[in-house]
């Protein structure tokens, strides 16, 4: 093992004293830090900021893993993730081997988020772009309702490829209150419909730059993610929902 990669064996260690064994890791200059072990150890990642360091988990770590993630930082799940999954996020990536829990993405405005599988309620809730950063999540299964409420900027993207013949995404209230951002749904009218919809959203027609903009993102997550091919997920069809208003609620408040 070279001296700029670190193992931790996290059981039986309190989720406090692990963090803190993370943050002096990534202040030595350890550029790997493989955490074995991990079961509900809650906030892995929060306050290592701009550190070029790859933190590799075996285990399923608990809620907010990545919260306030800021600078070349690389978190890798070989397992299940729980929720809040990159509150808050600012920079770097998360890949998750397998499903995520509830309220992924909250409130990130920076990085990218890859999920081999399905994701839970309310993911990507108020979502945003700060300054010149675009979030970008992409979800290789489906979500549960309210996938992208609130949603204020960035791009979400949800595949459906755990999805088996015949079934749809059964999520409702799809972009409930968005007024930023884009969601691309993988798939045709029959497999996401309008009754679904949050009545903040609308369907509109893909250009060039949307084309370029999946098969960049897909190309990563298939890069990420053995068993999948780019060319056939990006040669089905993609239905793109973006905000009717700037300001859906804003005759709530004013007048």
């Amino acid at each position: 093992m070279s001296t700029y990669a670190k193992v931790i064996n996290a059981a039986g260690i309190p989720f406090r004293e692990l963090n803190e064994k993370i943050r002096q890791a990534a202040t030595n200059g350890i550029r790997k830090l493989i955490l074995d072990n991990v079961y509900g150890h809650r906030y892995i990642g929060t306050g290592v900021y701009d550190r070029q360091i790859e933190i590799e988990i075996n285990g399923t770590p608990g809620q907010d893993l990545g919260a306030f993630l800021n600078g070349p930082i690389s978190i890798q799940v070989y397992g299940n993730g729980q929720d809040g999954i990159g509150n808050t996020m600012n920079d770097g990536k998360i890949i998750v081997h397998g499903n995520a829990g509830d309220l992924l993405a909250m409130s990130m405005r920076g990085g990218k988020i890859f999920i081999r599988g399905d994701v839970g309620y309310r993911c990507l809730l108020h979502m945003k772009e700060y300054l010149l950063k675009k979030p970008v999540v992409v979800i290789g299964g489906t979500a549960q309702d309210f996938f992208g409420e609130y949603m204020a900027g960035g791009i979400g993207i949800l595949l459906g490829l755990t999805l088996r013949k015949g079934q749809t995404h059964r999520a409702n209230f799809i972009g409930t209150g968005m007024h930023g951002g884009t969601l691309f749904i993988r798939g045709d009218e029959d497999n996401i419909k309008e009754s679904q919809l949050g009545k903040e959203i609308s369907p509109v027609e893909m250009d060039e730059e949307d084309f370029k903009l999946l098969e960049k993102a897909i190309r990563e997550f298939t890069w990420y993610f053995d068993g999948f091919n780019d060319q056939e997920i990006l040669d089905m069809p993609f239905t793109k929902l973006i905000p009717v208003h700037k300001r859906p609620y804003g005759k709530l408040y004013a007048y």
